[in-house]
């Protein structure tokens, strides 16, 4: 039986519309509207929040509300930093690297394996991006300090950064799929689950359903790991996992 026939209908769907995934305007869009689908659902708890007092234990921080002008600050910035930095540079790799659509899909586990080492790579660079930007006065204060507007997180803070730290996490993310030579698809399912797992690490909320629940012996920080680091800028400083914090003595839960 073949490998990939549970994903070839879906690969075989997606390439009748190949001139929208090849089009330099894909990546803005697909990343724009993934984006904000998920930024959408947490953004209707806020609202909830506001008047089901039950729902209000799950925040992280529960004196803290969103207000309209942070909501507006954060999108404003994340459609800025898009249509003034990421599109350019998008159009640049679409005229100096023409997309390849292979005809054949990949199997699931491979696909599976492959999305895991993107993300587990992906977290190692973030993490020394991060670190650094916090330990050099310098590049805190002209790069990071913009993501630390808020102490409190919400899900449009997520992408509350400036052009340098947009575009280098972004560049992880493209460059971690291309190294490993991934094939399309799981390019796809690599900046989906990277898109989700960092609009939920900023979301404000310890749901019973959260990624970090789902992962046993604390291997995996989520949205009170990250929450934490907003409040305690010394610690914390891996996007999703846990690892790379314990070895360098960066961890830090409420337990400490």
């Amino acid at each position: 039986m073949n490998g990939n026939m549970f994903l070839q209908p879906l690969w075989t769907f997606l390439l009748h519309h190949s001139p929208l995934l090849t089009s330099p305007l894909f990546p803005v869009i697909f990343s724009l509207s993934v984006y904000l689908s998920f930024c959408l659902p947490f953004l209707l708890l806020d609202l909830l929040s506001l008047r089901w007092a039950p729902l209000r234990r799950y925040k992280l921080q529960p004196q803290s509300s969103v207000s309209w002008a942070s909501v507006r600050s954060c999108l404003a910035l994340t459609l800025y930093n898009h249509a003034v930095f990421i599109f350019p540079l998008t159009l640049l790799r679409w005229y100096t690297m023409p997309v390849n659509l292979p005809a054949a899909a990949p199997s699931l586990p491979r696909l599976l394996a492959q999305v895991f080492v993107c993300l587990l790579l992906f977290d190692f660079q973030s993490f020394t991006w991060h670190l650094l930007h916090h330990r050099v006065p310098w590049l805190y204060r002209n790069f990071h300090k913009v993501h630390h507007t808020y102490t409190s997180t919400s899900a449009l803070t997520t992408e509350h950064a400036g052009a340098w730290e947009t575009l280098s996490l972004g560049f992880f993310a493209a460059s971690t799929s291309l190294l490993l030579g991934v094939h399309p698809l799981t390019e796809l399912a690599f900046f989906l689950l990277n898109i989700y797992l960092s609009v939920e690490d900023h979301c404000g909320y310890d749901l019973p359903w959260a990624t970090h629940r789902l992962v046993p012996f604390g291997l995996y920080g989520g949205a009170r790991h990250h929450d934490l680091h907003h409040l305690k800028s010394k610690y914390n400083y891996a996007p999703y996992f846990t690892h790379w914090d314990r070895l360098f003595g960066t961890l830090y839960t409420e337990e400490d």
